[in-house]
């Protein structure tokens, strides 16, 4: 399966590419060097932190590199009045009887934490193409699901201040 991407995606994820090659991993290496010096390696915990940061800047940059390897590059629709990417969209959860304000983002973008939920996750799935209005019903598995009532729709555009997720 492909992950489904934006231009600006592709491009974030390769300006990290360069930052984590050119800059962050010869520090990482310079300071393996540095604690290297400490002394006997199997009580030099400096140098076993460096090192794991090292590895971990390296599987950061291959993760980085499949994902536009791998990526289908998709271009934001915009329909009139109907939900859609990088659209900002208040809903009314019946079940917690709350009102909250979500953004749908790609997933390579998605914090929930801060309100911005992926297209390809259970709400961002059942919102995508609906209208203000529409009670939608969101299934999170056989189990659980719940519905969502669409109060209002923003419509946004590919912002390339939200920043790409961690690991």
């Amino acid at each position: 399966m492909y992950d489904e991407l934006t231009e600006v995606d592709i491009k974030k994820m390769e300006e990290e590419i360069e930052y984590r090659e050119c800059v962050l991993g010869p520090k990482l290496l310079a300071e393996m060097s540095r604690t290297r010096e400490y002394g006997d390696l199997s009580e030099n915990a400096e140098y076993k932190e460096a090192k794991r940061e090292k590895r971990r800047n390296e599987g950061r940059i291959r993760y980085l590199k499949a994902m536009i390897r791998t990526a289908h590059v998709i271009e934001v629709k915009q329909q009139e009045g109907r939900v859609a990417l990088f659209d900002i969209v208040t809903i009314f959860n019946e079940k917690m009887g709350k009102e909250k304000k979500i953004q749908l983002v790609t997933t390579l973008r998605q914090n929930a934490l801060v309100g911005l939920v992926s297209k390809e996750s259970p709400l961002g799935e059942a919102l995508m193409g609906r209208a203000v209005g529409e009670r939608v019903l969101v299934r999170v598995s056989e189990d659980m699901s719940y519905y969502v009532r669409i109060l209002s729709v923003e419509h946004g555009s590919d912002d390339p201040n939200i920043p790409i997720s961690g690991y």
